[in-house]
């Protein structure tokens, strides 16, 4: 079998370990991890957490088993085993913090050693700007935006289906660019497990949600996206790396320098981004989360002819127009909802 194909043939496995999983765990984390709502959810009824445990474990167990029968070099192997590993500890902080919290400072230094497992373990070598800054300090940078990555990732899953919404299609566009040889095939078949296992998902966490990602679930997710989109943007591919997350990176950036500016302690929970004031504008959940996939299609869009055409000119237009876009739908979102 061609490895560049594999991606598209292990989404379906991934979705099924991922979808009987979250039935199986469910009865467990309504026991053990249950979310009561307080004056800063967006949810109004108790509802398990962990279902990010059904995401990973899922992705991940049909991950292994292509590796073992697919012929993949040793090296690209030993990459995938190495992001795996990290994701699995920081998945550990993350249930740590999901059943007893972490102090913030903890939680950093903990999630920033799981960044580092990737970038020294699983990319050693890999590079993006060799020739206009020395290695380590391209790694501090590296290392700095994972932690973000991850960090955002997390803020970002405050109402049902939004990291669906968000990281999917993310996901689902980085397996196929795996699977057409625009990205290598070992990052590709990450992807595809990563869109399976979240596709799994999907029917539990919809609006209403029966069941949360928790902890355990974001923090890895940011982990496996920034790796992706990392090795995305070594191919060439920075501007298309750059577009593919921006709702997110958008409105959790724009939402932690607001807090910053405030004075607020930005270490804790709040509803202060745009897609929660969307929701207290009269925007539906379902709405919110409709207009942020269709805008990740988009933003797909934009990213793939950002690839297939690499003039300069047409980065920047790209990359604008993602802008644009996505300034569009933060206004929207920040906007009184006028209903006839």
């Amino acid at each position: 079998m061609n490895s560049h194909l594999a991606p598209l043939l292990i989404i379906i496995p991934a979705a099924a370990a991922s979808a009987s999983l979250c039935v199986l765990l469910r009865p467990l984390l309504i026991r053990y991890a249950l979310a009561r709502p307080n004056a800063r959810s967006s949810h109004t009824q108790p509802t398990p957490q962990g279902g990010g445990i059904a995401v990973l474990a899922g992705a991940f167990l049909t991950l292994i088993l292509a590796l073992l029968l697919l012929p993949f070099p040793t090296a690209e192997r030993a990459d995938l085993v190495w992001v795996m590993a990290a994701a699995t500890a920081l998945a550990a902080v993350g249930a740590w913090d999901d059943i007893r919290p972490l102090p913030a400072a903890t939680r950093l230094v903990l999630q920033a050693l799981c960044v580092g497992i990737v970038l020294f373990c699983a990319a050693p070598e890999f590079r993006l700007f060799p020739e206009l800054m020395p290695l380590a300090l391209e790694r501090g940078l590296a290392l700095i935006a994972g932690l973000w990555f991850v960090n955002l990732t997390n803020f970002m899953d405050g109402i049902d289906w939004i990291t669906v919404a968000g990281i999917a299609p993310l996901a689902g566009a980085l397996a196929l660019a795996g699977a057409s040889g625009a990205l290598d095939p070992a990052s590709g078949l990450l992807a595809a497990a990563l869109f399976g296992g979240l596709i799994g998902f999907a029917p539990f966490n919809k609006p209403v949600a029966r069941l949360f990602l928790g902890d355990v679930g974001s923090l890895p997710l940011g982990l496996l996206s920034a790796y992706l989109l990392y090795r995305l943007a070594g191919t060439g591919a920075l501007t298309a790396a750059l577009i593919l997350p921006l709702y997110h990176v958008a409105d959790s950036t724009i939402t932690l320098f607001r807090r910053l500016a405030r004075g607020e302690k930005v270490w804790e929970a709040h509803r202060s981004h745009f897609y929660q004031q969307a929701t207290v504008n009269g925007f539906s959940v379902r709405e919110i989360v409709t207009q942020v996939a269709l805008l990740n299609l988009a933003l797909i869009a934009l990213a793939g002819f950002s690839i297939a055409s690499r003039a300069f000119w047409h980065q920047l237009v790209c990359l604008g127009l993602a802008a644009v876009l996505t300034g569009l739908l933060l206004w929207h979102f920040a906007r009184k909802r006028v209903r006839p």
